[in-house]
């Protein structure tokens, strides 16, 4: 196939680009910021480039992993958001059903799930969260817009009949989180396994399952995480006593954490539910919190990258201009 891939230097971009390539699909990057798979410099928002580069390429697919993210908030206006986020999509939709592509796979994001209550952690058990619940009331700019977004990949599939898969993707950023620091990055990252949190190679691996899967679904919506080992019936005892359901799964888990100087969660507050992708797409991702524990039994080096020094392309290509 020939694929555009928007967000292409990016951290997931620069990690799907050669799996693509190396099963035999033709991939056209395109980003704000140079990298190793991007062709094309410039933003999905500029619709002229985007008419130009569907013209040129008549493409078969479109995966759009292109965004503003939740720590551009403190970067960026309001409207920068509305711009990349929202009118980018619609430029990339409208020239998909356009020129005739087969697909289009949307990057979006489980933040947009998650009301100020859930972020608070209000509420006397952990909130399991799955693609039934469909009520949002998002809790920022970025959650808002891609929320539009999905909207609109929803209308194009029923206007148009495109094929339109949506991953809303827990956390699988590399830097330190922007709001937590009572944890080292090494450690939240392991605990996030549990609940939120997936690798780029797991994020990549999905986005390859979807394309496949596209035409023969139509429309989706998929939470992609690494498989959580929790029950819903755990809820209640997670949000009081998270490391006593965590010992009775994993035994040696307290024990582990303790020679690394680490810390079990106290309290979950969220629980996301992957099992969908894993019925529909037939992907499960291959590292979980067992996969960190393996790792720490063993010496081995952790399955989750950490970077506390890491700055996205396009943050160290503004800085240079």
């Amino acid at each position: 196939m020939k694929i555009l891939l928007t967000g292409s230097s990016g951290w997931l971009g620069r990690t799907l680009a050669p799996v693509l390539v190396n099963r035999g699909d033709t991939v056209i990057g395109l980003d704000i910021a140079p990298g190793a798979y991007t062709q094309a410099i410039g933003s999905v928002a500029d619709r002229a480039l985007i008419d130009r580069l569907f013209e040129e390429h008549l493409f078969d697919a479109v995966l759009h992993a292109g965004a503003l993210h939740k720590p551009d908030i403190a970067r960026y206006p309001t409207q920068a958001f509305v711009d990349v986020n929202i009118t980018g999509t619609l430029a990339l939709l409208e020239a998909a059903v356009r020129t005739g592509a087969s697909r289009f796979v949307f990057t979006s994001t489980t933040s947009l799930m998650i009301s100020t209550d859930i972020r608070e952690a209000k509420g006397d058990a952990a909130v399991w969260l799955d693609e039934g619940r469909d009520s949002f009331r998002p809790r920022n700019i970025y959650g808002v817009t891609k929320l539009a977004a999905e909207q609109l990949c929803r209308l194009f599939h029923d206007d148009h009949g495109l094929p339109v898969l949506v991953l809303r993707t827990g956390r699988f950023f590399p830097e330190e989180d922007d709001t937590h620091r009572a944890l080292s990055g090494e450690n939240m990252k392991a605990n996030e396994l549990l609940h939120r949190r997936l690798t780029v190679e797991d994020a990549a691996a999905a986005h390859v399952a979807a394309l496949d899967r596209a035409p023969a679904i139509g429309f989706g919506t998929y939470i992609l995480s690494a498989p959580t080992p929790f029950a819903r019936a755990d809820v209640a005892e997670l949000k009081r006593d998270a490391p006593a359901v965590i010992a009775r799964l994993y035994p040696d888990a307290a024990d582990l954490y303790a020679r690394m100087g680490w810390s079990l969660p106290a309290s979950i507050d969220r629980v996301y539910d992957a099992g969908l992708a894993e019925r529909e797409l037939g992907f499960r991702c291959a590292t979980d919190f067992g996969s960190v524990l393996a790792a720490l039994r063993s010496g081995g080096a952790s399955p989750v990258a950490h970077d506390a020094d890491y700055v996205s392309p396009k943050e160290q290509t503004k800085a240079t201009n």
